[in-house]
């Protein structure tokens, strides 16, 4: 059945194939276009440079006039991503506009990772180290950026994702690797992405 979400996020994934933005990507998962993974390279030249997170969407038939639920999978050291991998971002709560596609949430939240708002903590700890040792905080946050290396290794089987400074991601390995982690959670009884 085709609803005015589900049209409106074939055009996103169209767009985000089309003419996608440095460093992100995203695809529907293979049986459910009101779920999705995502990527997002850190980006450059901040302590996020180099990591390779993943995240997840989840939209209702009110998409585009709600907001999707976002997470990260990967685990993450960040003064706005609460312990569950929730995030903080204005544009996912009360500034959403039907105007956001799928494009601009995933550039909003690379953009949050090395412009965080520390007096809106969602980790107290990390808004602490970021405003007051910031050494600290980066040494952190490195730690997580090695992880998700590991972390995607395991995820992705045989996929190899290269950031070659941001500009191509391989949107068809993105697109292979979603569906087969989703066919795995699907067999494994209905896990969820946050157990991943």
């Amino acid at each position: 059945m085709t609803t005015p979400s589900r049209r409106r996020l074939m055009r996103d994934f169209k767009k985000l194939q089309e003419d996608p933005p440095a460093g992100v990507s995203g695809a529907p998962t293979e049986d459910n276009i009101l779920a999705w993974e995502a990527i997002i390279f850190g980006p450059q030249e901040t302590p996020f440079e180099d990591g390779t997170f993943k995240l997840s969407l989840e939209f209702t038939e009110e998409y585009p006039n709600k907001p999707p639920t976002v997470k990260f999978i990967s685990k993450m050291f960040h003064p706005n991503v609460y312990a569950d991998g929730s995030i903080c971002l204005d544009i996912l709560q009360n500034r959403w506009s039907p105007t956001y596609d799928v494009a601009a949430i995933l550039t909003s939240i690379q953009s949050l990772l090395d412009e965080p708002n520390p007096n809106s903590p969602a980790n107290s700890l990390a808004a602490q180290l970021y405003q007051e040792n910031r050494r600290e905080y980066e040494k952190r946050v490195q730690q997580i950026v090695e992880q998700s290396w590991l972390n995607i290794g395991e995820n992705e089987g045989d996929v190899e994702l290269k950031d070659d400074g941001g500009d191509s991601i391989d949107e068809k390995a993105v697109i292979t690797s979603t569906s087969e982690n989703a066919d795995a959670e699907n067999n494994e009884g209905g896990a969820s992405a946050s157990n991943v």
